[in-house]
C-alpha cells in the first residue's frame, strides 16, 4: 500500500510540474484521419469513405497559434451511384485561456476548403466518367478543452460549434452551377470530438 501511495504521488508531482506548450515559437502538429463503410440494402457493393488532413500550427505569441491542415478525402457511395474525390485545406486560429497548468479552454476559428470532382459509378461500384467538379468553402468556430498530461502532448475535446458552408456544384456536360449555402449550430455535448496534438 506504502508503495502504490509513493508511486501516486510521484505521478502526480510529474504531471503538475509539466507545463502546456503554448507559448511564443512553440509549433503544434496533429490531424484527423477517419473512414467508414456502410452497406445499403440491395447495393451490389458497399459504401466507403476515406479521408486524412494532417495540420500544423506555429505559436506567433503566448497561447495563440496561426496554422492550416491539408489533406485528402475519397467517398464512394454506391448506392447514390456517385464518387467524389476533394484536396481539402483548412487554415485556422486558435487561442487557449490557462485554467490551471494542465488544463486549458481553447476558442478556434477555421476556413474549411475542399475542391474536387464526382464520377459516375455504376452499380458494381465501377468508376465512369466525370459528372462535375465540387468546391465547398466554410467558417467554423468551436469551442473545446486541451489537456497536457506531459509537456509535449495535449489531449482535446471539442465541439464542432457555428458553422457556415458555401458549396457548389459544376456539371461537366452542361456547366450549370449549383450553389448550396446554410449555417447552423452543432454543438452536441454527447458527442465530442477527441484529438492529440503534439507540442515542440
Amino acid at each position: 500500500m506504502k508503495k502504490l501511495l509513493l508511486s501516486l504521488v510521484a505521478v502526480s508531482a510529474f504531471a503538475f510540474s509539466t507545463q502546456a506548450q503554448t507559448e511564443k515559437g512553440k509549433i503544434m502538429v496533429g490531424g484527423s484521419v477517419g473512414f467508414s463503410s456502410e452497406k445499403v440494402d440491395g447495393a451490389n457493393k458497399s459504401d466507403f469513405s476515406f479521408n486524412v488532413v494532417p495540420s500544423a500550427a506555429y505559436f506567433i505569441s503566448d497561447n495563440f497559434a496561426i496554422g492550416t491542415g491539408v489533406g485528402y478525402t475519397y467517398n464512394k457511395e454506391v448506392s447514390d451511384l456517385n464518387l467524389n474525390q476533394a484536396f481539402k485545406v483548412a487554415p485556422f486560429g486558435r487561442y487557449y485561456v490557462g485554467l490551471s497548468d494542465q488544463f486549458k479552454f481553447f476558442g478556434q476559428l477555421s476556413v474549411p476548403m475542399s475542391f474536387g470532382n464526382d464520377k459516375a459509378l455504376d452499380a458494381d461500384g465501377n468508376t465512369g466518367a466525370k459528372t462535375g467538379t465540387t468546391t465547398d468553402i466554410g467558417v467554423n468556430i468551436a469551442p473545446g478543452f486541451a489537456f497536457f498530461p506531459t509537456k509535449r502532448i495535449g489531449i482535446e475535446f471539442s465541439v464542432n460549434g457555428l458553422g457556415y458552408n458555401n458549396a457548389q456544384f459544376k456539371d461537366e456536360l452542361t456547366g450549370i452551377k449549383t450553389k448550396t449555402n446554410s449555417f447552423g449550430l452543432e454543438a452536441d455535448t454527447f458527442a465530442p470530438k477527441l484529438g492529440v496534438q503534439f507540442h515542440f
